[in-house]
């Protein structure tokens, strides 16, 4: 087996053994709980046929729902992720040269690119998770302010986690 795909799959359950066991039992004022098991939607490559990204979104969502009890709505905002992906980049990337083949990571993406991208990417997970969870707008300006503060939290833990445990750019060129 390719050794990137093994990083990968490894990453992959350690994002998701991180998310349950550590993560789905914060939280701070009734309301902030980080999901930074997105990471390992977030770093799905490009090219994987979209018929996998959606099973692997959705089993991803799916395992989080059945150790969080949130009944498919980690499921539905994964799946949502999935689908709004592709534009999400296309959005982003300037520069259209070989975008869909790689892994957007600090290896081929400068730290403003992966900003945004973690940024949108949270804000939809947490904005689908938010309003499923409450199915009303009695409460907006809460829920709103719920959405902020989780889209802000687990965007900064996704991208510490990204910086400490996936080379950059530059550390690459100084390690050759």
């Amino acid at each position: 087996m390719n050794n990137a795909i093994t990083k990968q799959i490894l990453s992959f359950f350690l994002l998701l053994a991180l998310q349950i066991l550590v993560c789905n039992h914060i939280y701070v004022f009734g309301f902030i709980n980080p999901n930074v098991y997105l990471l390992a939607i977030l770093l799905l490559p490009i090219t994987l046929p979209k018929s996998a990204q959606y099973a692997i979104g959705f089993t991803t969502g799916l395992i989080v729902d059945i150790f969080d009890l949130t009944l498919g709505i980690h499921a539905v905002a994964t799946l949502a992720l999935v689908a709004l992906r592709p534009w999400i980049i296309k959005l982003l990337s300037v520069n259209k040269i070989k975008t869909e083949e790689i892994i957007p990571t600090p290896k081929t993406k400068d730290f403003s690119w992966l900003l945004y991208y973690t940024l949108i990417m949270v804000f939809i997970h947490q904005t689908f998770t938010s309003l499923l969870e409450i199915w009303s707008f009695n409460r907006f300006g809460m829920t709103f302010l719920s959405i902020l503060i989780n889209t802000a939290i687990t965007t900064l833990l996704i991208l510490c986690i990204e910086y400490i445990f996936i080379p950059n750019k530059s550390n690459l060129n100084q390690s050759l």
